[in-house]
């Protein structure tokens, strides 16, 4: 079995596998590398993608593997990249080499929760960071934003549309008082005490408990994660990076670092100021990749001119 393939896919999740499947249909050999579970695995469903809303993410996850199979050009291993020597030849994890002449790498974010006490138990399950992911599951319920300031304000504000009331817990920070009075106005709760504790019965929560004054019970928390790489090797073959750690990538994909190629969360344009954590997002910023990355190969085999060439400087 040969070593050598026209791409290697690090990263198993939507945006490389929607990747591997564009590459693989146009014929390419490709290489798709996967150490595992991906960030929405805690969570229950996915959700606004069209024909699979609502599907869990495992089974998303084994129907997308059972598509790929179906093609003898994508070479799927459960196995990660150890690192990376000139020419794009990959050291892997179980002990083999790999060569590739185009990297795409959708490696994606992990999401490391700073507070409160609890919050770990229940994350994508009652503690959520996206209104989009999990909103609508709040319809009619009680819930709290965490955090403070004029973003954790305009998420209170959103989800006050189809919850049954909101509360927004500023952990001990101080509320501006134009924001207080708009949050108030519309019938938003306000609660400045620093938070203890979440309760919870498994991982449903039932509870927000303060270091002072009664808890507050609700349903569901929305809570201010921090993303984080969950790999390093964008930085290690020099990719550009933001201040926020996403690689910095143009609308097709393309790095600073030429051949080498990102999609998904982990990666965002300069006019996007936040990385998108939506699956559809990343499925379809893999597929824009894969056929960048396909006529990049096209003009490369053929002495053709590229018409995707990323502008130098």
């Amino acid at each position: 079995m040969s070593n050598t393939f026209d791409v290697a896919v690090i990263g198993g999740g939507p945006a490389g596998m929607a990747a591997a499947l564009t590459l693989g249909r146009t014929h390419r050999s490709v290489l798709l590398l996967d150490a595992g579970q991906g960030r929405n695995a805690p969570a229950e469903n996915v959700h606004n993608f069209l024909t699979r809303d609502g599907t869990p993410p495992s089974l998303l996850r084994e129907l997308g593997r059972r598509e790929l199979a179906a093609y003898d050009t994508i070479q799927v291993r459960q196995e990660s990249v150890v690192d990376v020597r000139a020419g794009f030849e990959l050291r892997l994890s179980g002990g083999g080499t790999a060569r590739a002449r185009r990297l795409l790498l959708a490696t994606g974010l992990a999401d490391d929760l700073p507070g409160p006490r609890g919050v770990e138990a229940l994350w994508g399950r009652s503690a959520f960071h996206c209104p989009y992911c999990h909103g609508y599951e709040c319809t009619g319920k009680q819930v709290a934003v965490l955090g403070t300031g004029l973003p954790r304000v305009r998420l209170a504000l959103q989800l006050s549309r189809f919850a049954a009331d909101v509360a927004l817990c500023t952990d001990g920070s101080p509320l501006d008082t134009a924001l207080r009075d708009r949050l108030q106005a519309n019938g938003v709760i306000v609660r400045c005490e620093a938070v203890a504790r979440l309760e919870a019965t498994g991982d449903r929560l039932d509870q927000i408990v303060f270091e002072s004054g009664p808890p507050l019970a609700r349903q569901a928390v929305f809570v201010a994660n921090v993303p984080r790489q969950r790999s390093d090797l964008a930085a290690r073959l020099g990719c550009a990076i933001f201040s926020d750690g996403c690689v910095e990538v143009n609308e097709f994909g393309q790095t600073s670092v030429p051949g080498v190629y990102a999609a998904g969360d982990m990666a965002r344009r300069a006019t996007v100021p936040v990385p998108l954590a939506a699956v559809i997002a990343a499925a379809a910023s893999g597929t824009v990749a894969a056929a960048v990355i396909d006529q990049d190969l096209l003009g490369e085999d053929f002495d053709l001119p590229r018409p995707f060439a990323r502008a130098e400087g």
